[in-house]
């Protein structure tokens, strides 16, 4: 048999996305006459428009076939790929051009209209106050629209959405009720906005109505997003095309992972000032002993991911970068602590199961251990893990990344009785009430409703009485790997006595400390962590048992093998940033830390391959309980 060609698959790929753009502009050129000036379908022309230039850019990307028979015929094929595409693209500037443009009698049908609302105003009033509700959830399209300046950064992630800066000014066109408005920026670019993440510059008393007190946040509904995803989405082609199952949606958690540090463990490490703002919430110390008391929070506890049975994998023209779960707490309507993140590891022969925790020689990586504790001080009924299956994959033809969930599945604690819990995959997102799919997804609706739904095992672990003692003493929320749990408590006990030991309360001084600036960045850059683990480890086997339980000096020895070993990595300018599931980067950043693991174990004072430092800042010396966490991470 002979062997497959590259080129002619990638090219077969690529016609497969030209067919599914063809038959989206035909059902686009369907509503075109009739939708007026519609938001929605220039929306949809855009997007397309957009997908079509990258498909033409693919096929002049693609080289001659390199195989043992000649194709005579490939550069034709592919230069009429091109010839349909440039039509597809000329023809979607043409309906562009027509969605711009009024059409006739188009004012003459406006004033008409005006001129009905005007003379049945009085019923419209009557069935007002009959219907508030559905008037207040109404979608309003503004004649004048308002000013709006925005509170926080927003970085668009989907087709549609527009990306701001804080303190900008935006024009809004329109509002819905689900809290996703389109709007206008200085430079004519238009796109969704979250409506949390604006305020009127102007006062308007619908906008007092609706609270506009609420602070920014990722709790807005999706039902506005979604009518933008109806349209020819990126998971939309790669459904069509048979790469991933249909029912596949965009990462929920991933796209709040990403904003900033407010979903991420550096954060929740921090501690946390009290309601009056005077006093430390979660940072207490015994004035006998010096050490840090322990708090008891309403959830506590230790559990085990094991694995997942029936994960459909994705198919051709796609590959997998990463299999993951990520996890958090949630209580039904928005997320209570840090997004964390356990990669599951794959058979080849079987990639339907994933396993969690895997056999592998030496320590295991925090990125693969599946045993972690949660520790949240909500007295919510509705408190539980929220696990989140994901994969990050990149397109072969084009070189595009993205992340997909695969489903979601959700474990009430209040109700946990058993010890092990093989937990349903819910599609959809979490917050949605366990949707099965969405619109063009049966096939998955199927896959749930049969016996061989997929399925997430956990197991509960029993909480010792020296580990609840232990969790006592970590922040009042925080998700995170156990494996690491005894490097937590150290950190925490420094916080504690740098915090309690100074001259008095209102000093002013910068308490000069670079494990606390620096030690929670290691709870997002996993690798470094790990190799910080592995120094500690070394350091331990030098310990009498009498130096184990002297908390003064393993503060001392905490802080020395600190700055010798991860701190310089930190700051060095040959270390890369780190990428989520970038496998040449991690392995880059794998040689360079073992390299000083290396150097640290043998006492080596030779200069090594991370000697050269960024500029000093004095942030990384000076801890600032008030302000936020420094990261030098990249998404």
């Amino acid at each position: 048999m002979a062997p497959k060609r590259k080129g002619l698959e990638s090219l077969a790929l690529i016609r497969r996305e030209a067919d599914v753009i063809t038959t989206q502009v035909d059902l686009l050129a369907k509503d075109v006459p009739g939708c007026g000036n519609s938001q929605d379908v220039r929306l949809r022309c855009q997007n397309l428009r957009s997908l079509a230039e990258k498909t033409l850019t693919a096929l002049n990307n693609l080289s001659k076939v390199e195989g043992s028979g000649p194709v005579e015929d490939y550069d034709q094929r592919r230069e009429e790929e091109c010839l349909r595409v440039r039509g597809l693209m000329e023809r979607l500037d043409g309906l562009a051009l027509q969605l711009s443009t009024p059409a006739p009698g188009q004012d003459d049908s406006q004033e008409e209209d005006s001129e009905e609302d005007d003379e049945e105003g009085d019923e419209d009033d009557e069935e007002d106050d009959e219907e508030d509700d559905e008037e207040d959830d109404a979608s309003v399209e503004s004649s004048e629209p308002r000013a709006y300046s925005v509170l926080s950064d927003i970085r668009g992630e989907e087709p549609g959405d527009l990306s701001v800066q804080r303190g900008e000014l935006l024009r809004v066109i329109s509002t819905a009720p689900d809290g996703w408005w389109l709007a206008e920026d200085s430079k004519g670019n238009q796109g969704l906005v979250p409506r949390t993440y604006l305020k009127s510059v102007v006062p308007d008393d619908n906008e007092s109505e609706e609270g506009s007190d609420e602070e920014p946040g990722p709790r807005a509904s999706e039902s506005h997003r979604s009518k933008v995803r109806k349209t020819l989405t990126e998971v939309d082609v790669l459904s069509a095309m048979g790469a991933i199952p249909p029912g596949f949606t965009p990462s929920t958690l991933n796209r709040l992972a990403l904003e900033g540090v407010t979903y991420r463990g550096s954060r929740f490490i921090q501690p946390e000032l009290s309601q009056s703002q005077l006093a430390f919430k979660d940072v207490f110390m015994e004035p006998n002993t010096g050490e840090v008391r322990g708090r008891q929070v309403a959830v506590c506890v230790c559990f085990s991911l094991v694995g997942c049975r029936r994960i459909s994998p994705p198919g051709v023209g796609v590959a997998v970068l990463s299999r993951h779960v990520r996890l958090c707490a949630f209580d039904g309507s928005q997320v209570l602590s840090n997004i964390h993140t356990v990669r599951a590891t794959v058979n080849p022969k079987n990639p339907k199961t994933w396993t969690f925790s895997a056999r592998v020689s030496g320590d295991l990586p925090t990125l693969l251990d599946g045993q972690c504790f949660l520790r949240c001080s909500s007295d919510s009924p509705e408190l539980g893990l929220l696990l989140e299956l994901g994969v990050t994959f990149t397109r072969t033809s084009t070189g595009e990344k993205g992340e997909l969930s695969c489903g979601w599945t959700y474990l009430k604690l209040s109700d946990t009785t058993a010890r092990t819990y093989e937990l349903p995959v819910h599609g959809g997102t979490p917050f949605e009430s366990q949707l099965p799919v969405q619109t063009g997804s049966k096939s998955m609706f199927q896959v749930l409703q049969s016996r061989s739904q997929p399925k997430l095992t956990l197991k509960l672990k029993s909480v010792s009485r020296r580990t609840r003692a232990q969790l006592s003493l970590l922040p009042d929320c925080l998700l995170y790997c156990s494996n690491v749990l005894h490097l937590l408590l150290i950190f925490r006990q420094i916080l504690t006595q740098t915090l309690m030991d100074r001259p008095t309360a209102q000093s002013r001084d910068l308490m000069c400390h670079p494990v606390l600036t620096s030690f929670p960045l290691l709870l997002d850059e996993t690798d470094l962590l790990d190799a910080f683990k592995s120094a500690w480890l070394h350091a331990e086997q030098a310990m009498s048992r009498a130096l184990k339980r002297d908390l003064v000096f393993l503060r001392a020895e905490f802080t020395s093998v600190f700055l010798a070993t991860v701190h310089p990595l930190l700051h060095s300018t040959t270390l890369p940033c780190q990428r989520w599931a970038d496998l040449p980067l991690e392995e880059q950043r794998v040689r360079l830390i073992s390299l000083a693991l290396d150097r640290f174990r043998t006492g080596s004072q030779s200069e090594g391959p991370v000697a050269e430092q960024e500029a000093f800042d004095v942030t990384e010396l000076s801890f600032d309980p008030l302000g936020k966490v420094p990261h030098n991470t990249t998404p």
